[in-house]
């Protein structure tokens, strides 16, 4: 009896330690994905009040975007293509308060969201993937359903938002990690496979080194734009 009783005390430490590792993996994977996304803000503010400072046409903005995007790649890596400049711009164009941004959205999130034209209806996405802890996937998924549609066109919306629910997939913590931005953000070469033990214990060794690199990259001072475009 006595090393049963053992038994069920060992099983409910070890479960213990195990939610405690589940935590602080969740705790890690979200702080990272909250300073991409509040970095590609503060990019995307840079960029529009330095067009605004130098009174740059639509033109010239768009031959900005493609010559940024390449000194940022050969500076820092992927995760700088012409497209997700455009967004980190369009980014802060939309939310242009900071205090709007939600710390339950990834960078992926927004990019599905900023794809919406409509404003309206951005902000219908934006509420359901908050309230109802969308996944991109998910987001993509109601998007392509045209669920906003559908409730403008129905007769009792409840049903509708119902029947969508139905159809959550639940985005766990581990995934965020997964996501194509995230990895191009801390550098990791896309190339190369890794299990999802590897992957986590990965960013767990380099979350430090990768914190730090990241405070001095932002506080060092901006390079002048050169005048050669």
């Amino acid at each position: 009896m006595k090393a049963i009783t053992q038994k069920k005390d060992y099983n409910v430490l070890l479960d213990s330690i195990g939610e405690l590792l589940e935590k602080a993996r969740k705790n890690i994977f979200y702080q990272i994905n909250q300073t991409l996304v509040n970095t590609y803000w503060e990019i995307g503010k840079r960029m529009v009040e330095f067009e605004q400072t130098n009174k740059e046409s639509a033109e010239y903005g768009s031959k900005l975007f493609e010559i940024l995007a390449k000194d940022l790649r050969q500076r820092y890596g992927k995760g700088f293509s012409r497209s997700n400049v455009i967004y980190m711009r369009l980014f802060y164009i939309k939310y242009s308060k900071s205090q709007t941004l939600s710390d339950q959205l990834g960078w992926s999130h927004y990019v599905e969201l900023l794809m919406i034209e409509n404003d309206l209806e951005r902000s219908f996405y934006e509420k359901q993937c908050i309230n109802e802890k969308w996944s991109v996937r998910e987001l993509k998924r109601q998007k392509s359903s045209a669920l906003f549609q559908r409730i403008a066109l129905s007769k009792d919306n409840k049903i509708v938002l119902t029947l969508a629910h139905h159809g959550q997939v639940i985005e766990t913590a581990a995934d965020v990690v997964k996501d194509p931005y995230v990895l191009e953000f801390l550098g990791f070469p896309e190339e190369k496979h890794y299990s999802e033990r590897h992957l986590e214990q990965r960013i767990i060794d380099n979350l430090q080194k990768f914190l730090l690199e990241l405070v001095l990259s932002l506080t060092k001072r901006t390079v002048p734009f050169q005048n050669n475009i």
